[in-house]
């Protein structure tokens, strides 16, 4: 894991820690390797502490775009010049697509960058606390149908997870949470990012359903 300077884990709730710790532990090329030809991106995992303990900001798009239509997604987008790297793409795009104020946010790493071949993107996934969480700004209906602070202790209940199968084939982790169904690139990661933090829970991986229709 890249780090922000300093010791980001000072001020960080306990929680964090575990997380942490596997994170800076993984190694890069066990997440294969990025097209050195395709568009840097980045996402951000934003946690922040709920009243049913940590939880991550997803949101859903708009089922009117072009690309990804109806799919929930972690906010974030395609790299600009002036971002200064993962993270400023991360923070911009964040507040661009939901409001989310980069003075309350503390970064705090980034995972191992992953590709997407089906948008040819390099992404990196930007780890973020909300150390202030507000409210969200108003939507543009548009690009964004609404967005949510999912809790993580519900997103590791079994009677939440399970797997989706595409009509391509492709089989992958998914969660059915507060009427969203996240799969995809975002179910592979909050995948991942409970096993790194230690909330996974012991499921029934057997479960695949069909993806539904619109998706």
């Amino acid at each position: 894991m890249s780090a922000v300077a300093g010791d980001p884990a000072t001020e960080l709730p306990g929680w964090w820690q575990p997380l942490l710790t596997r994170v800076g532990a993984l190694r890069p090329e066990t997440f294969g390797s990025p097209v050195s030809s395709a568009r840097r991106s980045a996402v951000l995992i934003l946690l922040a502490d709920g009243p049913a303990g940590p939880d991550v900001v997803i949101l859903q798009r708009a089922s009117t775009l072009r690309h990804h239509p109806g799919q929930c997604a972690f906010p974030g987008g395609g790299a600009e010049p002036a971002d200064g790297g993962p993270a400023g793409t991360a923070l911009r795009e964040a507040a661009e697509e939901v409001g989310v104020r980069p003075d309350t946010v503390q970064v705090v790493g980034t995972m191992p960058e992953l590709y997407l071949n089906v948008s040819d993107f390099r992404v990196t996934p930007v780890l973020a606390w909300w150390r202030s969480p507000h409210g969200f700004a108003e939507l543009d209906p548009g690009e964004v149908a609404r967005v949510a602070r999912l809790p993580l202790a519900g997103l590791a209940d079994p009677t939440n997870r399970l797997r989706v199968r595409h009509p391509s084939g492709y089989v992958g982790a998914a969660f059915r949470l507060d009427g969203m169904l996240v799969w995809g690139f975002t179910g592979g990661v909050l995948s991942r990012l409970l096993d790194l933090g230690g909330w996974s829970r012991p499921w029934d991986t057997a479960r695949v359903e069909p993806l539904p229709p619109g998706f």
